[in-house]
């Protein structure tokens, strides 16, 4: 499929950047993607909050909506079938959708992640533990970033410790628009696979686990296929830990180009409002995964014909100055925080906000508070970024620790 639209990513262009030009020509454009795959692209406030507004009516995730992708015109190796195709909790509608978002949302409601937060603590200081004892120039993104996230939703899921890394190899592959189609395709099974033995062997040996209580919804009350479990396990280790690994990196290269933020938040104890401005400022997720319209429709004053893909771009709606006024790309953490949409909005309010915000408030105030004096060791220009435009972050973050605190 080829089309005379402009190219998303363009080439040697930041996606933010790209994203930001597009915005000049109107809320929502129509892109080619590659391998010549036309859809479109919210991006302003405005335009995100009604598209999330209208998920599971407007707005459908499953792939079945998309009439390209199996008429023949996007080929059988294009590079994003993979995440597209489906099979997990994300792209579900309806009954289906909320079901499955019932059943693991007890797993998160706010009570229930407060009740982890000694835990997430302690792993946040024997990680800081080792970073101090690696030095100056310790890259914080696989000693801390990545790490934390890494371990805590692998603790959440009962993962054993030894198949961290795979899984963070395995998402990042995925997710990176640079990724070959078979190894993708390669990538997508080998992941598939590893969940179905996790699925039989906590049915074979269950723990206090959340894996294990979905195995258990499905085996006693019939109400989860081992194909819908294993979706629901895709979706959560992915998500669950990817954008937070973004979250933290993002807020650490803010703080460093903000010396003024980082000294009101560590004066008033003020970590949770650089987790939403971070959210806001500089969001994991560039760009969601496709919604596909089921009716003609006009967002923002742009009309979208019934089965197109449409990508909410988190990241230039986050920076809207439509919504923001002029400071719109500031990072500024004393901003009043209504309407932003960095955990969505409507059906799909991210299920996993209560962990994130918990996770990223307890590593930053930690972090700061046993390293006062850390800066970067590397200038924020030439920080390397994850070549996706899905869920984007420092890929490298070497730093100089100072004195460190007990």
């Amino acid at each position: 499929m080829t089309t005379n639209l402009p190219s998303f990513p363009a080439v040697d262009e930041n996606p933010l950047d790209t994203c930001l030009r597009f915005r000049e020509i109107a809320p929502v454009v129509e892109v080619e993607f590659p391998g010549g795959v036309p859809a479109y692209l919210a991006l302003t406030h405005k335009a995100a909050r009604e598209i999330l507004a209208g998920d599971n009516r407007t707005f459908l995730r499953d792939p079945r909506h998309w009439p390209a992708l199996h008429d023949g015109s996007i080929p059988e190796d294009w590079p994003l079938r993979a995440i597209v195709q489906g099979g997990h909790l994300s792209t579900m509608d309806g009954d289906d959708h909320r079901r499955l978002r019932g059943l693991i949302g007890t797993a998160f409601t706010p009570s229930r992640v407060q009740a982890l937060e000694p835990r997430i603590q302690q792993i946040i200081d024997e990680l800081l533990d080792e970073v101090v004892a690696a030095g100056d120039g310790v890259d914080l993104v696989p000693a801390f970033t990545e790490a934390l996230p890494m371990w805590v939703i692998c603790e959440l899921f009962g993962i054993p410790a030894e198949d961290r890394l795979r899984l963070r190899n395995w998402t990042s592959t995925l997710l990176a628009h640079t990724t070959p189609p078979e190894v993708a395709f390669a990538t997508q099974n080998d992941l598939q696979a590893f969940l179905h033995e996790l699925v039989e062997r906590k049915q074979r040996e269950p723990g206090d686990d959340l894996t294990s209580g979905l195995v258990q919804a499905r085996d006693e009350g019939d109400r989860l296929t081992t194909d819908e479990l294993v979706g629901v396990l895709w979706i959560m280790l992915v998500a669950g830990h990817e954008t937070t690994v973004h979250l933290l990196g993002y807020a650490i290269v803010a703080l460093a180009r903000n010396p003024d933020q980082l000294a009101l938040a560590k004066a008033g104890d003020r970590w949770a409002d650089v987790v939403e401005e971070t959210v806001r400022y500089r969001h994991s997720v560039m760009m969601t995964s496709f919604r596909f319209t089921a009716q003609d429709v006009t967002v923002a004053g742009v009309r979208i014909p019934k089965g197109q893909a449409v990508g909410v771009v988190y990241q230039a709606s986050g920076v809207d100055p439509g919504e923001y006024g002029e400071s719109a790309n500031e990072f500024d953490i004393t901003r009043e925080q209504t309407g932003n949409l960095g955990f969505g909005h409507g059906p799909r309010y991210c299920i996993g906000a209560p962990l994130a915000r918990l996770e990223s408030r307890l590593a930053l105030a930690t972090l700061y508070r046993r390293l006062p004096g850390l800066s970067l060791a590397i200038d924020p220009d030439d920080i390397p970024y994850s070549p996706s435009f899905f869920t984007i972050g420092p890929l490298s973050l070497p730093v100089h620790l100072g004195a460190a605190q007990p």
